[in-house]
């Protein structure tokens, strides 16, 4: 079997932390590693091999994907973003062509956000729902509601026991694997729902035979083939072409989600219910749930303290967050934006960035941090005429070959030795040491030592934007 994880979404519900240039799967919400690569964790823990793994993204995050999950060799880049089912469809000719699957192998599809927890019991889900798959089915697996969720869609299943609401293996074998813990019941779908308004999604949750969508699936590559000949037919046909040349045509496919293409209409799935933790970090309302609260039921991170303070979120970036007689808020913090907002109302973070997109806003695109696969910098100060960052160039890696035309650059090195090439002439710079670079030069900065270099850099001119930068040679295919 192979796993499938889907790694080019730009969510936008925990903005400002997410931003379309470095998003949720890539942040480290709860604890030293980002939530992808708690993904690939996840599932090489008795589930895949390495080389059973492959991750689909876009190239907007290919260098992001590369550093986070090094020891992965099958990453995909859509060639422009269509949307969940076309991205399957790559995935599912790329095992066919590029790994010699047959159309008996099994295929997940995880996203590449969600905290699920115990992994072992995770394990043995994915195990039965490998057999349930073998069969002919697609699996997906529901989360019974906890809340009348808004953010989710839903999944109704047959409320007729008698006319196979829940399906049984006649096959023993099948039987014998299950555990006591598991309890595995398959439900027959009826039909898969978009995400509700509070009212319907309170009758939901009263209702009893209504799941959270958990965006995970499972299916035989025969099925899926099948599924997309029988509703999809274009996506369909573009599995005919080599996998290159179906890279090559991405843009003819329908901009679909998997959703809709497949699971809304297909007569083939049926749901395992997960008896386990699981959250998608879908909204700010639902990062309380991962991490621990005090005793007036505050969760805080970064340096926070309050006074009557109950029932709030505070998450802090750089500076002290003091708080006086507060009570159900929501308060999150980074270099450029502080976001306030009643908890149960953090739904409207999407309403908010929309209108940050219609005045073009920079805070909706990339925080003052921007990664770069030879390292990052972090905009450190700003105005007319100048920029201040911080660099930092980890080792073994140099920038690209380059001039800029509208401004000139002075670098100043706090930690390890640069190499820079001004001209060319190339010249080792240490710790409290400088080089200037006129405009319209050709330059390059390069990491010389065992150590991340870290360096001020101050730009002066008339633009200083990022698109002022003409590359003559780049490491990195840019």
């Amino acid at each position: 079997m192979k796993g499938l994880i889907l790694a080019g979404g730009s969510g936008t519900r925990l903005w400002p932390l997410s931003r379309r240039n470095f998003p949720k799967q890539f942040l480290k919400i709860n604890g030293e590693k980002s939530l992808l690569r708690q993904t690939l964790d996840r599932l090489l823990r008795g589930m895949f091999s390495k080389n059973d793994i492959i991750v689909i993204t876009n190239k907007e995050y290919k260098f992001h994907v590369r550093s986070d999950l090094r020891e992965i060799s099958h990453i995909l880049c859509e060639p422009e973003i269509r949307n969940t089912a076309p991205a399957i469809a790559l995935g599912v000719k790329y095992c066919m062509e590029g790994l010699g699957c047959s159309e008996e192998e099994v295929l997940f599809v995880f996203p590449s956000d969600h905290v699920i927890r115990p992994d072992d019991q995770f394990a043995e889900y994915i195990n039965f729902s490998k057999e349930v798959a073998q069969q002919g089915y697609i699996v997906t697996f529901g989360i019974k509601p906890k809340r009348p969720e808004t953010g989710y869609g839903y999944v109704k299943v047959s409320e007729d026991k008698e006319k196979g609401g829940f399906l049984r293996f006649t096959d023993a074998a099948i039987e014998s694997r299950l555990s006591p813990n598991q309890k595995m019941n398959l439900l027959k779908v009826e039909r898969f729902i978009e995400k509700p308004d509070e009212a319907t999604a309170r009758q939901y949750l009263e209702d009893g035979h209504y799941y959270w969508n958990s965006g995970m699936f499972a299916f035989s590559i025969r099925t899926i083939i099948e599924e997309l000949e029988k509703y999809v037919p274009p996506i369909r046909k573009m599995l005919e072409l080599s996998f290159d040349e179906m890279a090559h045509q991405f843009d003819r496919m329908p901009e679909v989600s998997i959703d809709h293409a497949i699971m809304e209409r297909s007569k083939r799935i049926v749901v395992i219910p997960l008896q386990l933790y699981w959250n998608d970090i879908g909204s700010w309302d639902s990062i309380e749930d991962i991490l621990p609260q005090d005793s007036d039921g505050n969760t805080c991170l970064g340096d926070t303290m309050s006074i009557d303070t109950r029932n709030c979120l505070i998450y802090g970036s750089k500076r002290l967050i003091s708080t006086i007689g507060l009570e159900d808020c929501l308060i999150v913090e980074t270099d450029d934006v502080v976001l306030v907002s009643k908890k149960g109302e953090a739904w409207k973070v999407r309403e908010m960035v929309n209108r940050l997109k219609r005045g073009r806003r920079r805070e909706v695109e990339e925080p003052t941090t921007t990664h770069r696969p030879w390292g990052f910098y972090t905009i450190l100060d700003h105005g007319p005429g100048y920029k201040v960052k911080r660099v930092v160039v980890n080792p073994g890696e140099r920038l690209s070959l380059q001039t800029h035309s509208h401004r000139s650059e002075h670098w100043v090195v706090l930690k390890g030795i640069a190499k820079v090439s001004i001209g060319g002439n190339e010249i080792l710079v240490h710790e409290n040491e400088s080089a200037y670079v006129p405009k319209s030069v050709l330059h390059r900065l390069e990491n010389a030592g065992e150590i991340p270099v870290e360096i001020i850099e101050v730009q002066n001119g008339e633009y200083l934007e990022e698109d002022d930068i003409e590359r003559f040679e780049d490491d990195y295919g840019r």
